[in-house]
């Protein structure tokens, strides 16, 4: 897979640090994504938390669970960047980001549940409500650059947005209902 690679050098133990690694992004984002808002951030304490982790790598005990590792090492970056920011971290002293941390993790296997019944509702959706939807939250793309290439106020695409929610809402809800039903 990474024959091609700068990574080619790497040894087999070295390579499969990183297949778990890119296994557990998304999970270590979300994670982040509990104590700091911003998915840019987000991914930026990831790539942080990557280079930690690879320097880390002979630490790592095989015989346990990755991402827990994982997400340790991005709570604390995570803390360290809210630090270097100076914005959010005011408001947020340790004890309440450890809170939210701990809860990220008790919910983590209902999120888990969700999400593929979310995924197949956001593809049910009407193709403009969709294309909403994957322009600002998977594209990341602000309501103030939105209202001003779909001509419409913010007003409006906060209000569609909301709707859009409560669909996706019920849609999952429905969805986690009728397996729950029959399985």
């Amino acid at each position: 897979m990474f024959k091609d690679s700068r990574l080619a050098h790497c040894n087999p133990d070295r390579d499969d640090f990183l297949r778990l690694l890119l296994r557990s992004e998304r999970e270590v984002i979300r994670y982040v994504m509990a104590i700091v808002p911003n998915a840019a951030d987000a991914q930026e304490i990831f790539q942080e938390t990557a280079v930690a982790l690879w320097k880390q790598i002979d630490k790592y005990d095989p015989s346990e669970p990755f991402t827990p590792w994982a997400c340790r090492f991005a709570a604390n970056k995570a803390k360290e960047h809210l630090r270097k920011q100076g914005r959010w971290y005011g408001f947020l002293d340790e004890n309440i980001a450890n809170a939210l941390l701990e809860r990220r993790a008790e919910i983590s296997p209902l999120l888990d549940r969700r999400a593929k019944p979310l995924r197949d509702c956001v593809k049910s959706l009407p193709t403009h409500q969709r294309a909403l939807i994957e322009k600002h939250y998977f594209d990341q793309r602000s309501i103030d650059e939105l209202s001003i290439e779909l001509k419409r106020t913010a007003a409006a695409l906060y209000k569609s947005l909301q709707r859009i929610r409560v669909t996706l809402t019920d849609c999952v809800t429905n969805k986690l209902a009728a397996s729950e039903a029959t399985g």
